[in-house]
């Protein structure tokens, strides 16, 4: 074992420890997936650590972005072992582009129960680290297909991933999809609401990470806050539904609906309470209820 494979395995049970994972083998993807190999060369482009509070590093479509507030510097040199810590660190930091925080998809990327032969749908790649990682959980007899709206990202994704034989990589925006059923999806961008091409896809037994967010776009941010949702289909005809906790994300592009944007910016500023409260995602048609804490054109998210 070389010195960089002993601290890979050392950030993987780091992670491990700290968020709590349940899935050995997503451990052990931590451990054997190399984070540089999906990054630009280095030096890189890493938080500088002045910033960071509770809202401050945001999980990102491509992994994490920054908002211009958080200030950033460069590593000392190219050592790969400079990205085996809990930061993000930038894949294009013109456009403010960032791998993300490895805790915070790890508490994601656990709570969708990964297991081998497990077909993995992942809307909004990048350049594909946390698909690596769910392509290794999965295995040889799992399938995972990545989905980036920009065409750059994603075609370095499929020459990062071009070793995994399980793995396929598309370019587009996850709304037209989709002909097969997926066991588990990450949706790795805000968006106002989960697409029925989404839903219709996830098999029964299956699980989505879904972040919801507003955004404010008279200030020019792609940068949503919300929260992050776990949805899990028991049966055909069911849905639930559980926060995990707030988020900040960078939007998705061309499956947000601005109508939508308001109505999940007043929900959201009903509280945590509320939020809390949150147990169901019905597809029923349905007049506003009083359980009903966010009721939208396609879905709505209850209490009950």
């Amino acid at each position: 074992m070389t010195e960089l494979d002993r601290q890979r395995r050392f950030f993987a049970e780091e992670i491990e420890a700290v968020c709590r994972l349940k899935t050995k083998a997503l451990v052990d993807a931590f451990a054997a997936v190399p984070r540089e190999r999906f990054l630009p060369p280095g030096p890189w482009t890493v938080p500088d650590g002045s910033d960071l509070g509770p809202m401050a590093l945001v999980i990102a479509a491509k992994g994490a972005g920054a908002p211009a507030a958080i200030r950033t510097q460069r590593t000392p040199d190219d050592d790969p072992r400079r990205v085996y810590h809990n930061i993000g660190v930038a894949i294009d930091p013109a456009r403010n582009l960032f791998n993300g925080q490895p805790a915070t998809l790890a508490i994601w990327l656990d709570a969708l129960g990964l297991r081998p032969g497990a077909r993995v749908l992942h809307i909004g790649c990048g350049l594909g680290y946390y698909t690596a990682l769910m392509a290794h959980c999965v295995g040889a007899a799992g399938r995972v297909l990545a989905i980036d709206v920009d065409e750059t990202l994603a075609a370095g994704a499929r020459r990062n991933l071009s070793s995994f034989g399980n793995v396929e990589v598309v370019t587009g925006n996850g709304s037209a999809l989709i002909d097969s059923e997926f066991d588990a999806i990450l949706v790795n961008a805000g968006v106002t609401h989960p697409l029925d091409a989404w839903l219709d896809a996830l098999s029964v037994g299956g699980r989505m990470i879904l972040p919801l967010t507003t955004t404010m776009p008279a200030m020019g941010s792609t940068i949503g806050k919300g929260i992050c949702l776990l949805v899990v289909r028991p049966s055909p005809d069911m849905f639930t539904a559980q926060v995990f906790a707030p988020v900040a994300i960078y939007s998705a592009l061309d499956v947000r609906d601005p109508e939508l944007n308001e109505r999940v910016g007043k929900a959201l500023l009903s509280g945590p309470a509320q939020w809390a409260s949150v147990k169901r995602l019905r597809r029923d048609a349905h007049d506003l209820e009083s359980s009903c804490w966010l009721h939208l054109p396609s879905c709505c998210f209850s209490a009950a």
